[in-house]
């Protein structure tokens, strides 16, 4: 058998091989944009039944080479920029988490959610997806199915969004300034947000990419809440001696906070960060390809009704708030 590192590779050439022509594409239907495309063709792609040692190198592309290529992002960006950004999204990102985790709460009550089940949605809907679903399970003592449920909801949402929000964002009338608060404060997967963003224009994606990244740290104030709420209503017991919070947290920000660090200094020939940031947008289009890769449509539909409507009605309310909250504070 290949070593592992070999099988890698076989997953990450099929998400290059099909990013390729969608960023050409991309780069002839700029009002679609290339991750869209990547997505597109992924997706058409997972009905085709693919060799096994495939698999790993796909989800490596999916998931480690978006965090790298997020990282790389940041040598385009300044770090007065993201501290400026970072001051004016507060305020819309507090109401925005509020309602979701709200609404979670209230209608997953009313639908006779799994109380797990509509904390993980609630949470992966206002703070950053899949990421914040991971960190909060084993909090909250959250089991496998729970788990599936909600991520598997959150990310058809991502998928969404991805297609609908640059066109709504369009028809909105919304400036690049006020589509990158509302993708960064109302979609909830970094990927997808930052595929939305670069969709809409280059100054959207990266507004949308510092406002998304200022929103992940949430996930600290989030988990140490829920973890005292669950400790002290005795469901912790079990479930919190084996939690690594270092392992969750997702370590991609502060490397992107790094790499704007050094871009800001300027300590670097100017053509760099310029070659590092389009090599960044690229690999985001690559990371698109896995993930339309790893779409499998009928399975996410079949997870039931109740779960999909309660992301629905969670990521509806974030959206409209977000935008009610930015036009109140003349943000758009």
């Amino acid at each position: 058998m290949k070593p592992k590192k070999h099988r890698i590779l076989y997953g990450i050439f099929t998400s290059v091989f099909i990013a390729v022509p969608a960023y050409f594409l991309g780069q002839q239907f700029k009002l679609i944009g290339g991750s869209v495309f990547a997505i597109l063709l992924g997706m058409l792609l997972a009905f085709i039944k693919r060799p096994e040692f495939m698999e790993a190198g796909i989800r490596f592309t999916s998931k480690k080479i978006l965090q790298y290529s997020i990282i790389l992002i940041g040598f385009g960006m300044n770090l007065k920029s993201i501290l400026d950004i970072g001051r004016q999204s507060i305020l819309v990102m507090l109401c925005t988490i509020s309602a979701s985790l709200l609404t979670a709460y209230y209608l997953g009550k009313l639908l006779k959610l799994e109380n797990n089940t509509r904390t993980l949605i609630g949470v992966g809907t206002s703070i950053c997806g899949g990421s914040a679903i991971a960190a909060t399970a084993p909090v909250i003592g959250a089991d496998d199915q729970d788990i599936a449920y909600s991520i598997s909801t959150i990310f058809l949402f991502n998928i969404i969004a991805v297609f609908i929000f640059p066109f709504l964002g369009r028809h909105f009338g919304l400036s690049d300034t006020g589509f990158g608060m509302w993708a960064g404060t109302a979609i909830n997967d970094t990927s997808s947000v930052v595929a939305a963003g670069y969709t809409f224009s280059d100054t959207a994606g990266d507004y949308a990419t510092i406002v998304k990244l200022t929103r992940t740290l949430m996930i600290i104030p989030i988990t140490l809440f829920l973890a005292i709420y669950t400790a002290k209503k005795g469901k912790s017991s079990g479930s919190q001696s084996n939690y690594n919070f270092t392992k969750v947290f997702p370590w991609f920000v502060i490397g992107f906070l790094i790499a704007a660090v050094i871009n800001t200094l300027g300590f670097h020939p100017s053509f760099v960060p310029d070659f590092l940031n389009s090599l960044g947008k690229f690999g985001i289009i690559v990371a698109m390809a896995a993930i339309g890769l790893n779409t499998n449509l009928k399975k996410l539909i079949s997870n039931g009704v109740k779960p999909i409507a309660l992301g629905l009605s969670c990521w509806f309310v974030v959206s409209v708030i977000s935008l009610i909250v930015q036009n109140l504070v003349g943000i758009i």
